[in-house]
């Protein structure tokens, strides 16, 4: 058991966590580029924690499990997406807070 197993376990955490903001995100304003980006950060969650269980499981190939997470939070971060932040403070875009602003708003 290596210190790469630690790696491997706080990448899917990052991984999971940024889906989970996206997703915030997504149903407070009702952004497309939000949504697609909760969408495909359930495949990238699923793909970052497919590699945790392979570098926990395997001592020969754990470096293709930390490959995936490093596959997983690259493509996550590739997807297109709105601005919606103006003057609002690093905490607040850490937890993914935004003004509630629907876009089918009666």
């Amino acid at each position: 058991m290596t210190y790469l197993i630690y790696v491997a376990m706080f990448g899917t955490a990052a991984t999971i966590f940024l889906w989970l903001r996206d997703a915030r995100i997504f149903f407070r304003t009702g952004l497309p580029g939000y949504r697609k980006a909760a969408y495909w950060g359930v495949l990238y969650g699923a793909v970052a924690t497919l590699g945790t269980l392979i570098t926990l499981t395997t001592g020969t190939f754990e470096l293709l499990g930390l490959g995936l997470i490093l596959g997983a939070l690259y493509l996550q971060g590739q997807i297109e997406r709105e601005k919606v932040w103006k003057n609002e403070d690093t905490f607040q875009r850490f937890i993914g807070s935004v003004p509630i602003h629907r876009m089918n708003k009666k």
